[in-house]
């Protein structure tokens, strides 16, 4: 998997972004110790509500930079925004007020809404190959789940030695360090737009990448495995805490546990698919992935119907692990589905489109997991955001047929040795013409291909 790393423009915007995660990282911790001190006993609702203002700007302002994205040089577009994260958090250690973490969360959470869809969209371009991008989304996938289990153990450690509004400057340096990464690679140019209608408004442009999700079978698929991903890791962010002080009687540092066995089961399975989806479709490993989340939730749903034992504490870690485990296996081949249902040059509007609807899911999620909790029960959560899960996950089944656009692309990919595919245009034809069927409009034209195999032949439309 590290053989992706010699190609020198990935490896430092791989390293930007471990770097710029860090100090996520950092904040994150920083800034619930700058809740208590501003709120007190209300320290959760100020960070309850500052997760929502996240979810917030994550899904408002991705689909404008997907809109405004072409006119911008990419890498000046992310370099902009890790300098405006570094900016926010030197401000954050001088904050006195409840409304001025609000404000300068979500002008940090807006610039990574702005940062990360155009991150997600470059790597394609600077690794072509499929086995080298499919690599580079398991180390993504790594770098996410290394954050979470690193960015609290340094800032335990940091803390000992100073206090934590020192935290937001590490927080800045690592922001700061990301964007230098950022301006000194060497990026592909990107694909051009067609040349859209003088009158064509922002809003047609900001939707534009959600109209290609709920045009593929396969992204539509993707959205409600979204849900069920969102539905389990709410249950696990929001509510791992109340588990083990409450439920199980355990001491605050078991949360460290718990959540690093989330992350665990996340990491083992980013470190096998490579190889594993070098034998298997990407249908195979993300429906097999989200239809085991229900399973996840019923043994959760188990361990919370217990009235006591020992053995509840290490079925918890083994559920939390396969709760990570179901989640990396949707998560980390999307990037390979959306790259192979779009075109090239809608890519960047398909990726902000990505980031922005599945956290809209959290945005349900997030509070559901909170408020039914608070209010109904452990058991209560479980139950509504199992139900949430099976649901989606069986629409996902649903949404995505066997021999869909996407999958078959994907499955002429892994078996180039079979046959050909041709690809041809048509114009003239008008839209609900037979022949247009799981076709895609590109200008005035519209755009299918045909896999041809040595042994038998299959229409393939995409």
């Amino acid at each position: 998997m590290l053989s992706v790393l010699r190609n020198r423009t990935y490896r430092q915007l791989f390293t930007a972004q471990v770097i710029a995660l860090a100090g996520t990282g950092l904040a994150t911790v920083a800034l619930g110790l700058l809740a208590y001190d501003i709120a007190g006993p209300a320290a959760g609702s100020v960070l309850g509500t500052a997760l929502a203002i996240k979810m917030v700007a994550y899904v408002a302002i991705a689909p404008v930079v997907g809109a405004v994205a072409g006119r911008i040089p990419r890498r000046a577009l992310m370099a902009g925004a890790d300098l405006t994260r570094a900016g926010v958090a030197l401000f954050l250690p001088f904050v006195t007020q409840v409304w001025q973490v609000y404000v300068l969360v979500f002008l940090l959470q807006a610039a990574s809404a702005a940062f990360t869809p155009t991150f997600q969209a470059v790597i394609p371009d600077v690794l072509p190959k499929e086995r080298d991008y499919t690599q580079a989304l398991s180390m993504s996938r790594l770098a996410y789940d290394l954050e979470s289990l690193f960015s609290p153990a340094l800032a335990a450690v940091l803390l000992s030695v100073i206090t934590y509004n020192w935290l937001f400057l590490g927080t800045m340096l690592g922001f700061a360090a990301s964007a230098v990464l950022v301006v000194s690679a060497v990026l592909p140019a990107a694909r051009p737009a067609t040349d859209a209608p003088a009158d064509r408004r922002v809003y047609a442009k900001a939707t534009e990448g959600s109209r290609l999700f709920f045009r593929e079978p396969a992204l539509r698929s993707l959205l409600a495995m979204d849900v069920a991903v969102a539905a389990a890791g709410a249950l696990v962010t929001v509510n791992s805490i109340v588990y083990v002080r409450d439920f199980l009687g355990l001491s605050a540092d078991s949360l460290a546990l718990a959540l690093g066995a989330y992350g665990g089961g996340s990491m083992s399975v980013a470190l096998v698919l490579p190889r594993v989806l070098e034998r298997r479709s990407d249908r195979a490993v993300m429906l097999g992935g989200v239809l085991t989340l229900p399973v996840a939730f019923l043994a959760a749903g188990i361990i919370t119907a217990a009235p006591g034992g020992s053995w509840r504490w290490p079925a918890l870690l083994a559920t939390w692990a396969l709760f990570g485990a179901a989640g990396s296996m949707v998560l980390t081949p999307a990037g390979r589905l959306i790259r192979r249902a779009v075109p090239d040059k809608e890519r960047t509007a398909a990726f902000a489109a990505q980031f922005s609807l599945s956290h809209s899911a959290w945005l349900l999620t997030y509070p559901l997991a909170g408020w039914v909790g608070a209010s109904a029960g452990l058991r209560s959560a479980v139950i509504v955001l199992g139900g949430i899960a099976l649901g989606a996950a069986l629409l996902a089944v649903r949404l995505w047929p066997a021999r869909s656009a996407a999958s078959a692309a994907a499955a002429a990919a892994e078996t180039p040795s079979r046959g050909h595919v041709h690809e041809h245009e048509h114009f003239g034809l008008l839209p609900g013409h037979p022949h247009l069927a799981g076709a895609r409009r590109t200008g005035a034209a519209w755009r299918h291909s045909h896999h041809h195999f040595a042994d038998e032949l299959h229409a393939v439309h995409g």
